[in-house]
């Protein structure tokens, strides 16, 4: 069952394990908002993620899509990777977070949001 939770404060490790475990074995999929420092967790697809927190009031230029390893240490616990990041009119070209200064933003905000 994929049950999206939009995390504000903060996931417990233990958490985002068990949901892997329950949905792809080793990952779950997160979208992240660079601007109000938020994330969703737990869809089927990043597109689903990505829905969801634009119905809550985000932007969809401000939402990167990321897979979660959790049994993996920051920064490998974080992939880059979804088709939700292929932004042409922003300068994206593929399913990576291609700016580093995105990629700093996205892993400081896991890293808060995250408590192990």
């Amino acid at each position: 069952m994929f049950q999206i939770i939009t995390i504000t404060d903060s996931v417990a490790l233990s958490e985002l394990r068990l949901m892997a475990e329950n949905q792809f074995g080793s990952l779950i999929k997160g979208v992240v908002d660079i601007e109000k420092c938020i994330m969703a967790v737990g869809g089927e697809m990043h597109a689903d993620e990505e829905a969801h927190l634009i119905d809550e009031g985000s932007s969809q230029e401000n939402l990167w899509g990321i897979n979660i390893h959790p049994e993996k240490e920051m920064p490998e616990r974080i992939e880059f990777d979804s088709m939700i990041n292929i932004r042409p009119y922003l300068g994206n070209r593929s399913r990576s977070v291609e700016n580093h200064g995105t990629q700093k933003r996205i892993l400081e905000i896991v890293s808060n949001l995250i408590k192990e």
